[in-house]
């Protein structure tokens, strides 16, 4: 590689190099580069995991093989937001303020009916390099992968490569948010790949045998209305074959019909582009990546570039929108064409959690409580794309009825003991099924900050992650606006946000899961009477060795919660507790006689009982006789 100086009197461009280079990602003239934590990947949870740790005061280098930040978001170029539109967490949320504010609000990014948020992967790109800008201690090497990685001592020693500049980077954390596991399997760390068994993973819904089958990828297109034909050349081996079925077009038409309209409208962007990762009859492509080479891969990537290129031809010649051209400034490609694939689904690590179907579908009637160590949310149906493999089971995921839900600490840490290192993207420890919904990319930002948020921890506090402090990291994450549960009608700006979030988080109060369309959704009814019942019921689960008086299904009234309170605390009185609830904010007025709602509940709870700050383990479990430490 050339150096910095040199690049900048060729281009002659100062001002664009300072834009594109002014993100902390020039590479030291030194032959090794020292950093705290070192993030291998800098796509949808590379960077978010970047910008937690660089926040939580952690220098914090990211690697990246390519130009752009964003992954799957952009330089992928699927930037139509699959699910969480009403749960805006963290990064997630904080991103899409960017793409409003850049667009000129909500109804301006609502241009397709797949989603609420699209936008131009270029966008992205730059939202994503903006935010990186602004954090000192977060540094970017772009066009950069890395060759080699061992433990040395207390530190990972990771050889990588800048264009043709090898060097060493020392570092005393490891995450691996590459698109496929690639560090993970680097280091031999166990995973799985493909679909596991039923007697595997105890799902009623997996196959009766494993294969190493997984999802369908795509190279995406962006396409763009140049009001005038902006054909491309007719692909070698075209075959209209692939594609009938892609839209229902009547052979009389002379123009496009209403459904091949339709199918383009799916993913239209802003400012007349349409992205193309249409799954019916279209651009997906089948191969399993994970295992081959560089070189293997790269063959077997140009061949889903040509299947897009052939697809976009049969839009432009056989469908008739010869308008609709290769979108030339989008990427920066000499094709046009996006970076990267889109990959839907990597190795998975075999983790402290190994999230599975049943656990989405009723969460709190499991032996694992995982629930109460959530780290994320999500809420996208289980969508797996098989069509283009024809070995592929055929069995419809997409019915499978599931809540929204949240992604368990332990996922992300493996089951073996590999110090200083943490997985995230769509590698995490969770069923070939739940991977179905885990890899959507609201879902991977919320992965991505929740392990950087786990690092900082880690190297703050000189553990390693299988000994962290569950409910520390979690309170982090909460300061830094996130979900640990996936209420839809509690959001972050409410007044007692982070109340509800942590009563939730212990399953004292529990949230209501209904499965509906394309968003599935959990309440918490803030505002809704509780019965004595209910409370007791929840009280129990928690607090298991402690004998509580029993209740009934009457409404909850102050006086009732003081005396369960008291057999909890035998050490306060229920004058004394009265008296701590009288000094609440917000229910300074309440009376003993008063009927309660779930939401003046959980602050009293929370306030005076604060079972939040009870340690659980990986498996949810509350660790009674532990006393929390920093």
């Amino acid at each position: 590689m050339s150096s910095l100086k040199n690049i900048s009197q060729f281009l002659g461009l100062t001002l664009l190099f300072s834009t594109i280079f002014s993100y902390h990602s020039a590479i030291s003239q030194s032959t090794t580069t020292e950093t705290d934590l070192l993030i291998i990947g800098g796509g949808a949870s590379g960077i978010s995991a970047g910008l937690e740790g660089a926040r939580q005061g952690i220098n914090t280098l990211i690697i990246e093989k390519t130009e752009w930040l964003g992954g799957m978001l952009t330089a992928a170029g699927v930037s139509a937001i699959d699910g969480n539109h009403q749960m805006p967490s963290g990064i997630w949320g904080e991103f899409r303020d960017s793409v409003y504010a850049n667009y000129g609000g909500p109804s301006k990014v609502a241009t397709g009916w797949v989603s609420h948020t699209l936008f131009e992967p270029s966008v992205g790109d730059r939202i994503f390099k903006n935010m990186a800008n602004n954090e000192p201690l977060l540094s970017i090497h772009y066009t950069t992968r890395f060759t080699s990685i061992e433990r040395s001592g207390e530190f990972w020693m990771v050889n990588a490569i800048n264009n043709k500049k090898k060097y060493q980077i020392k570092a005393k954390f490891l995450i691996d948010a590459s698109e496929l596991g690639d560090v993970m399997a680097h280091l031999n760390i166990n995973y799985d790949l493909g679909m596991e068994s039923k007697e595997y993973t105890e799902e009623k819904y997996a196959p009766d045998s494993a294969n190493d089958i997984i999802q369908d990828l795509t190279y995406t297109v962006i396409l763009k209305d140049y009001g005038k034909p902006s054909l491309i050349k007719k692909p070698k081996n075209y075959s209209i074959v692939h594609f009938k079925c892609a839209c229902e077009q009547e052979a009389s038409e002379e123009k496009p019909s209403a459904n091949c309209l339709q199918m383009l409208d799916y993913a239209k962007l802003p400012n007349d582009k349409y992205l193309i990762n249409w799954p019916n009859c279209g651009n997906d492509y089948y191969v399993n990546l994970a295992e081959l080479n560089r070189e293997e891969r790269a063959k077997e990537i140009k061949k889903a570039k040509d299947f897009s290129l052939h697809f976009v031809y049969y839009i432009q010649n056989e469908l008739g929108f010869r308008q609709l051209g290769i979108a030339k400034d989008e990427f920066p490609t000499k094709d046009g064409l996006p970076l990267i694939p889109y990959h839907r689904e990597s190795r998975r690590l075999v983790g402290k959690a190994r999230l599975k179907v049943h656990h989405l579908e009723a969460p709190f009637s499991q032996t694992e409580k995982y629930y109460r160590t959530g780290i994320a949310v999500g809420d996208y149906p289980i969508d797996h794309h098989h069509q283009k493999n024809e070995n592929a089971p055929e069995i419809d995921f997409i019915n499978i009825k599931v809540p929204s839900y949240n992604i368990p600490i332990g996922s992300l840490i493996p089951n073996q003991k590999v110090p200083g290192f943490l997985v995230a993207e769509k590698s995490i420890s969770v069923s070939n099924i739940v991977n179905g919904t885990t890899r959507l990319q609201p879902v991977v930002l919320g992965i991505g900050q929740a392990a950087g948020a786990i690092a900082a921890y880690c190297l703050k506090n000189g553990v390693s992650p299988e000994e962290i402090d569950i409910r520390k990291v979690q309170e982090n994450l909460l300061k830094s606006g996130a979900y640990l549960m996936p209420y839809i009608d509690v959001k972050p700006d409410q007044p007692h946000f982070e109340q509800i979030q942590k009563i939730g988080a212990t399953g004292i109060l529990k949230g209501i899961g209904i499965p509906y369309k394309w968003a599935n959704e959990t309440w918490f009814y803030p505002e809704r009477n509780i019965s004595e019942h209910e409370l007791v019921s929840g009280l129990k689960d928690f607090y298991t060795p402690i004998k509580l008086s029993e209740g009934s299904g009457k409404g909850l009234t102050l006086s009732f919660l003081i005396q369960l309170i008291s057999e909890i605390t035998p050490e306060l009185t229920p004058e004394s507790i009265f008296n701590k609830v009288k000094e609440v904010k917000g229910i300074e007025n309440i009376k003993e006689t008063s009927t309660l709602n779930r939401l003046e509940v959980a602050i009293i709870i929370d306030n005076i009982l604060k079972p939040f700050e009870v340690p659980v383990n990986f498996e949810g479990k509350v660790q009674l006789e532990r006393t929390t430490t920093e």
